[in-house]
């Protein structure tokens, strides 16, 4: 069209013009594709979470490496100078972490970049932008899942004004000298293994802000929404993220206490508002959920449910309120938020006692992806019980209340009852409920076979070769080798031998499918997906 108007007025563009916009395709349509897998070298980490994938990554930063082929597998050396190198990495004074299922605007890093680069940032290590949800999402659990995002987008650009930022690794811009600093080197089976970010918990970018914090480096959430990401498409994925935010806070609380009492001997004591907060944010789905927890099951009466309990949480869901409104959304979507908290009430639970488990036996639990599959994610039959017993509880409750007259309690029971009844119906739904509780109950009558297993395993095996067997001596007949002892550990401690395989995927049941078909495992050990450029 443009071309026709221009061609009617007899108007020409100057070479020079034709060579810029012609330039302007070529960069649009042009891009340069690299893979990088860790688990492809074993000198580099193996541990299933998402940290390693980061640190394998960054610690390879500016060098040039050759591939060793041995017996165990691919190696990595530094390459002589001047010789070919198989993998050449250069260095950078920023890199970006993204994850699979988040996107950024054109301008992300041009931007934040550019923030990092300016002389008064030059103690910021980490700036970035909380994501934010697709709008139109075609579910209404995504867009009640995306509201409570959209909110927390707010939030932290209050933590940053209070120097409470923390690093939320959906996406960020992570300055190398900061990195550098908290950087831990530890020796594996005689590898090298750099540590930037701790993999203690699987919430690592929240460990890791508190390391910044330790050595003089602020964090900050650039007042702009430049990135996006999905919400989980069902309750079940959605189990999966909840469960794993949940997980790790309590671990960090002591470090966090550790730098309090130490900028307090430096008689640079942290202000309160970063204190508070940084705990809110650490321990809150912690003390919320006991809370919560003792609100609901507690036998109390009339004395205890005053009215100054509601006048206490009134400015919370006010607030709340106000910050729905200002993202797009409804005010009264406050009420539904409140619901879809209830039936999440035991996600955030497990998440929690998830971390006491680590804290008592110092075992790390393992990074729980995110599935990203066609079909719905079955939730687990806990999740699907929960739920239920609550809100019967509720109800019991309520018609107690009403036959002795305490009103208060009476009133705080049926909304309970009312709005995570709505919320279940909505964002689980009877059908998938029961599909879900089929599979749960019926779960233990799949077994695998474990002498075909073994057979396979055997098949499977590669033959031993002389270098080998002089390097680690031929196993006596029956015994298992090196690989294969170290093998079933790994194995035994994602996956008891005892335990029964999960499965999460569900496929789409139609009318006709009255043979409820078995699902495919998924196990909780599999990385994020995670890319890292530099």
């Amino acid at each position: 069209m443009a071309g026709g108007s221009a061609s009617a007025e007899g108007s020409t563009l100057p070479a020079e013009r034709v060579h810029e916009l012609l330039r302007r395709l070529v960069w649009i349509f042009t891009a340069e594709l690299a893979s990088f897998e860790r688990k492809k070298y074993i000198s580099l980490s193996h541990e299933a979470n998402k940290a390693m994938n980061l640190n394998s990554y960054i610690g390879l930063l500016g060098g040039r490496f050759v591939e060793e082929h041995t017996e165990k597998g691919i190696m990595l050396r530094p390459a002589p100078g001047g010789a070919r190198a198989d993998l050449d990495i250069p260095y950078s004074d920023f890199v970006l972490t993204l994850d699979a299922d988040s996107l950024l605007l054109r301008d992300y890093c041009l931007r934040l970049v550019h923030f990092l680069e300016q002389p008064e940032n030059a103690t910021v290590a980490v700036t970035q932008t909380p994501y934010s949800s697709f709008r139109g999402a075609p579910t209404r659990l995504e867009r009640l899942a995306g509201a409570t995002t959209d909110v927390q987008h707010i939030l932290h650009q209050g933590m940053t004004y209070h120097n409470a930022t923390f690093w939320v690794g959906a996406n960020a811009v992570i300055r190398m000298e900061a990195l550098d600093d908290i950087l831990e080197i530890e020796n594996d089976n005689g590898f090298e293994i750099r540590r930037y970010v701790q993999d203690r918990t699987v919430i690592e970018d929240t460990e890791s802000s508190i390391d910044l914090a330790v050595h003089g480096w602020k964090l900050v959430n650039y007042p702009e929404r430049l990135s996006y990401s999905a919400t989980p498409p069902d309750f079940g994925s959605l189990i999966v993220q909840r469960r794993r935010w949940a997980n790790g806070g309590l671990l960090i609380m002591p470090k966090m206490w550790r730098r309090v009492r130490e900028q307090r001997r430096a008689y640079t004591p942290l202000s309160l508002g970063e204190v508070t907060l940084r705990l809110n944010y650490m321990a809150s789905i912690a003390w919320a959920s006991v809370g919560l927890i003792f609100l609901l099951v507690y036998p109390y009466d009339n004395r205890l449910v005053s009215p100054f309990i509601l006048l206490g949480a009134l400015p919370y869901f006010l607030a709340m309120a106000s910050d729905l409104k200002y993202c797009g959304y409804k005010r009264t979507d406050v009420l539904r938020i409140y619901g879809f908290n209830l039936i999440l009430l035991p996600v955030n639970m497990a998440g929690v006692l998830k971390s006491i488990q680590q804290g008592l036996t110092g075992m790390k639990i393992p990074f729980a992806r995110t599935p990203k599959v066609k079909d719905r994610t079955s939730a687990p039959l806990l999740y699907i019980v929960a739920p239920i017993v609550i809100i019967v509880y509720s109800g019991f409750v309520a018609w107690i209340s009403f036959q002795q007259g305490s009103w208060g309690t009476l009133a705080f029971s049926l909304v309970n009852a009312t709005l995570a009844t709505w919320s279940f119906l909505a964002n689980v739904g009877i059908r998938a409920a029961l599909v879900d509780t089929w599979y749960g109950l019926t779960d233990w009558m799949w077994v695998e076979d474990a002498d075909a297993a073994a057979a396979g395993e055997a098949d499977a095996a590669p033959a031993r070769d002389w270098r080998t067997v002089l390097h680690e001596g031929h196993p006596a007949p029956g015994a298992r080798g090196v690989d294969e002892i170290r093998r079933a550990a790994e194995t035994r401690s994602v996956l008891p031998a005892s335990a029964t395989p999960r499965y999460d995927t569900v496929p789409a049941v139609g009318a006709d499918d009255a043979d409820f078909r078995r699902p495919s495992p998924v196990t909780e050990t599999r990385d994020e997906n995670v890319s890292v450029s530099a």
